[in-house]
């Protein structure tokens, strides 16, 4: 398993560098700091365009370094932190040379393929890496869990769903375990009918009814990709094998995640849909800390529900439980192919029900020419990644609305 469960010495006072400060994980991140300040040191804040953002936070926590990933941008981020002692820089290496700077625990929450590099940078320093991005595993799942092992990193999974699992997850008895059971909203459209689903614009799509993410994440949310591709990082986070990977709709978004065991038990992990919750835990593990988010009054939401997902109206799913299947080059060319079809439809280039369609042509023409020998190197999975976006754009011209 990817995740180490021994409990390191903490020191008194954590260093933490937060990579995607000015995203609402990073943000979220900086909240629970702001609540312990005597607890944690701010090394490294990074963003991409934010200069705004980024400078406020870096004052406020008096941040050694703050690098925005937009090299046009480095003069406005200077003006804006003159008069400070925060170092600036930007640009792709300064990520990575922001990610290597030594200290305790990092926030990997760079979206895309982009923060593959950056992640691998914290993960060589051998410390605590919270895992916010989904690429490390999904493009890159055996290459980057090499390096964790290699490193001796300890990986702590942030998404509430890996979170969930792993607060309740007998990681020493694997064998007891009948299956994992990932919850999923079902987004925007669960109750929409195909008509509505092909007419749906990128604002319907980005209003997701329990979770405020950003817009690339929401219309994964919305066409159930987002859950399909945390079937493949829970794949390679706890190998219990794909046929004990099961998901279910829960609208609610109270129960996180649940493990059934073979004695007829299931442990679930509850919370508000509230990012803080499952960021605390790793901020704060192996111990636990207080946090602001809402608590639970059971009786006043009154019923949980669920339903089997339906594969045929969200072919996403099972797009992405075929590309763990298949294995190999799969994984790396869904997501590859996903983020320009997701990119394409926030474009208003392609309908919604285009997304999977673009995807699943992709896989199907690449998977004939690539086979099935999985990238060994961060170098093959940028190949791969690459070729997959430029196939995905090729399909994309061929269904412009």
């Amino acid at each position: 398993m990817a995740v180490v469960t021994a409990a390191a010495k903490i020191p008194a006072r954590r260093r933490v560098t937060i990579l995607g400060a000015t995203g609402s994980i990073g943000c979220s991140t900086l909240d629970l700091i702001r609540q312990s300040p005597e607890a944690y040191d701010v090394v490294a804040l990074t963003a991409q365009t934010n200069v705004a953002g980024l400078a406020d936070q870096a004052r406020e926590f008096d941040a050694d370094l703050a690098v925005i990933g937009d090299e046009t941008r480095l003069a406005d981020l200077r003006a804006a932190l003159s008069g400070t002692n925060v170092e600036v820089a930007a640009g792709r290496q300064a990520l990575i040379e922001a990610a290597a700077r030594p200290t305790d625990w990092v926030m990997a929450a760079i979206v895309g393929t982009a923060g593959l590099e950056p992640t691998l940078a914290a993960v060589r320093q051998g410390i605590h890496v919270a895992l916010a991005n989904k690429e490390c595993l999904v493009s890159a799942g055996q290459v980057f869990l090499s390096e964790v092992a290699a490193a001796s990193a300890t990986l702590l999974p942030a998404d509430s769903e890996h979170n969930a699992i792993f607060q309740v997850l007998d990681t020493e008895r694997y064998d007891c375990v009948d299956k994992i059971i990932l919850t999923a909203s079902g987004g925007p459209f669960l109750n929409a009918s195909m008509q509505e689903m092909r007419e749906a614009t990128p604002a319907q799509a980005v209003a997701h009814p329990q979770w405020s993410m950003g817009a690339k994440i929401s219309v994964d949310s919305a066409t159930l990709m987002n859950k399909g591709l945390e079937v493949i990082e829970a794949h390679y986070l706890f190998p219990v094998g794909l046929e004990k990977l099961d998901v279910v709709i829960h609208p609610q978004s109270i129960i996180h995640s649940m493990v059934s065991y073979n004695d007829g038990s299931v442990l679930a992990q509850l919370g508000a849909p509230d990012m803080r919750t499952p960021i605390s835990y790793t901020l704060a593990w192996p111990s636990r800390m207080k946090t602001p988010a809402p608590r639970l009054d059971l009786a006043q939401i009154g019923q949980l529900t669920f339903q089997a997902p339906d594969y045929e109206k969200f072919p996403a799913l099972a797009l992405a439980r075929e590309a763990i299947r298949i294995g190999g080059p799969a994984p790396t060319l869904l997501n590859a192919a996903n983020e320009i079809a997701v990119a394409s439809f926030l474009a208003k280039k392609i309908g919604f029900l285009d997304i999977s369609t673009v995807v699943a042509d992709t896989l199907e023409q690449l998977l004939a020419k690539c086979g099935a020998v999985a990238p060994g190197s961060l170098t093959e999975v940028m190949e791969l990644d690459n070729l997959g976006r430029r196939i995905a754009q090729e399909w994309v011209q061929k269904c412009v609305i």
